[in-house]
């Protein structure tokens, strides 16, 4: 069959797909940046990539028409709290028009547990798009999840960022609110398995594991996991603006990630029970054996996706990869420095293995402290790693960067500043005539700009000049 994915280098996307590929499907990627996803699935047979913007209606004839099944899985949190709810439904229009005038058969869509009477806006959203999608020309199946357990999931890496940070915890009272949490293996196997199944045809099904828990007993029980000891206090006078900021400077989120988590957070999700892990033979995990799971997949390095690696988790970026491949020359600021490559191999190993654990080769407390700054007026600081400690995709979180280009065999890499600046910033790496080029650009925006520049210079020549030596060792 011929499958189409939206949401194709999402977090779910990204795992979903082998799956199809494993199967003999056809799969249509629909991406809004190819730039972003040629990496991702280069080495696949079957694939069909197509660039699609689903808030575009124009776009989308770029679709093949003669699809069978299709995967919405398409969900804006966005950098705007205020409009998140405005995309979401012009997105599920736009696929349904689409849809209509295609084959399909069989839209899967994958929303929130929406039951709790009073739901946060977020969760309202979801509820509407089920509505929009809904069709008499196809059929649509939903399921409705909570709270997703997997390595690299949201959820998953904010609940690691407290309990390994936090020995004790002075919490908001949302962290009494209860839940069912679900591990990824699952909520694919239920995604997976439902293709085709004709009594799912036009129906909803919430899916969720075996226990009810609140937030706060899923982080003792994650410590458990983690063989530590945490002691958590909940008090009710946080407000959500506070619980926002809680959330943010103790984990990797954004603040206006960290404000629409919060807004979810205060909702109970729990499902109401079906018949649907009978029809698929799914029998959801626990939530200790979720998280067990995900360490395993930690520990080998095998993270094939991550919340991170979305634009939303730094609150800047907002526009496609490609639009800062093409480095600005004039009214910039230059950091340019050239050596002799001494080992090719070895310092293209170096330059892919850049950021998070590793650091920056040189001046690593000045990297923290630049973090720190950043973090301070509302970035994301240093926080969120990177996804893999030896491979660089585009479109990759790298610390407080974005990976706008990486192609190892040409030596080249291209990351783009995410950071909090009075202007825009650009690192290159570039091997090539048996010279490596370091390249720092800044482009001031006004006065402001043009004062940060000259106030770090002479960090600068530290820094970038360690930086290229020790790559280069």
């Amino acid at each position: 069959m011929k499958i189409l994915v939206t949401g194709a280098t999402g977090y779910i996307g990204k795992r979903l797909i082998p799956l199809l590929l494993n199967d003999g499907h056809v799969v249509v990627c629909a991406v809004r940046d190819k730039t972003r996803a040629q990496n991702y699935f280069k080495d696949r047979k079957n694939i069909i990539l197509v660039e699609a913007d689903f808030l575009n209606s124009q776009s989308l004839e770029n679709i093949p028409k003669d699809i069978d099944i299709a995967y919405y899985l398409i969900h804006s949190m966005s950098n705007s709290v205020k409009e998140f709810h405005l995309l979401e439904e012009k997105c599920a229009f736009n696929f349904k028009r689409f849809a209509e005038q295609s084959q399909l058969k069989q839209a899967i869509y994958l929303s929130g547990i929406t039951n709790d009477t009073k739901l946060s806006k977020h969760l309202l959203s979801r509820k509407n798009v089920e509505k929009t999608l809904a069709s008499k020309k196809y059929a649509l199946t939903t399921f409705k999840a909570g709270i997703i357990v997997g390595s690299g999931s949201s959820s998953f890496e904010i609940i690691r960022d407290i309990v390994e940070k936090l020995p004790f915890m002075i919490a908001p009272k949302w962290l009494n609110t209860k839940t069912q949490p679900l591990g990824i293996r699952d909520i694919l196997s239920f995604l997976h398995s439902a293709i085709e199944k004709k009594e799912l045809y036009n129906n909803s099904y919430d899916v969720f594991g075996p226990e009810i828990m609140t937030y706060k007993e899923m982080l003792l029980q994650f410590a458990e996991v983690r063989k530590l000891k945490r002691r958590i206090v909940t008090v009710p006078v946080m407000t959500p603006k506070l619980s926002s900021y809680w959330l943010y400077f103790v984990t990797s989120t954004s603040y206006k990630l960290a404000t629409t988590l919060v807004n979810s957070m205060g909702v109970e999700v729990i499902g109401n029970k079906s018949n649907i892990n009978s029809i698929l033979d799914v029998q959801p995990m626990s939530y200790k054996q979720a998280v067990e799971y995900a360490f395993v997949k930690i520990k080998q390095n095998s993270i094939i996706s991550s919340w991170k690696d979305s634009y939303i988790s730094s609150g800047k970026l907002k526009n496609y990869v490609h639009e800062f491949i093409n480095v600005p020359k004039h009214g910039c600021f230059k950091d340019f420095k050239q050596r002799k490559v001494k080992n090719k191999k070895e310092a293209l190993d170096k330059i892919w293995a850049i950021g998070g654990e590793t650091g920056w080769y040189y001046g690593t407390f000045l990297w923290k402290i630049r973090g720190i700054v950043d973090q301070f007026y509302g970035g994301a600081g240093l926080r969120r790693g990177r996804r893999h400690p030896t491979e660089l995709n585009s479109g990759d979180a790298l610390d407080f960067w974005r990976v706008i280009y990486a192609d190892k065999e040409k030596g080249k890499l291209l990351l783009y500043a995410e950071m909090i600046l009075p202007g825009e910033a650009w690192l290159e790496f570039k091997i090539e005539d048996g010279n490596i080029y370091q390249t720092a650009t800044f482009r001031p925006h006004g006065l402001a700009g043009r004062l940060y520049w000259y106030s770090v210079l002479p960090f600068h020549w530290f820094v970038f000049n360690g930086m290229i030596n020790n790559i280069n060792k």
